[in-house]
């Protein structure tokens, strides 16, 4: 059976958190949780919350008895979110966007078989 966690408005653009997220995919989740823990990223610790998050969905879901060491991070994406867009004053009267990024996190994890 699969758990899933999500991680909304995130303040860090999809790009960088994918960057940490192909080192996590389809990994054991102890083993994706120490890599997590020992990454000097941003993305990192928010991604390793939402994975926590996970497994505590798949242990605590009712009517399922999983075993936390047998559990794998099926799918992990990230999405993005809505930009905020802000205005710095620029030569001659002009300005440019600039563009603050969000993202949406999605974790699935899965008993391995």
């Amino acid at each position: 059976m699969d758990a899933v966690a999500k991680a909304k408005h995130i303040h860090q653009s999809a790009r960088k958190v994918r960057q940490v997220l192909d080192e996590v995919r389809g990994k054991q989740v102890e083993n994706a949780i120490n890599k997590l823990h020992f990454t000097p990223k941003k993305a990192a610790k928010i991604i390793e919350k939402t994975l926590r998050s996970a497994v505590a969905n798949a242990i605590n879901r009712e009517g399922s008895e999983v075993d936390a060491d047998k559990l794998f991070v099926k799918e992990a994406f990230c999405d993005e979110g809505p930009t905020m867009r802000r205005f710095r004053p620029r030569a001659m009267g002009r300005a440019t966007i600039i563009r603050k990024r969000t993202s949406h996190l999605t974790i699935v994890v899965a008993e391995k078989e």
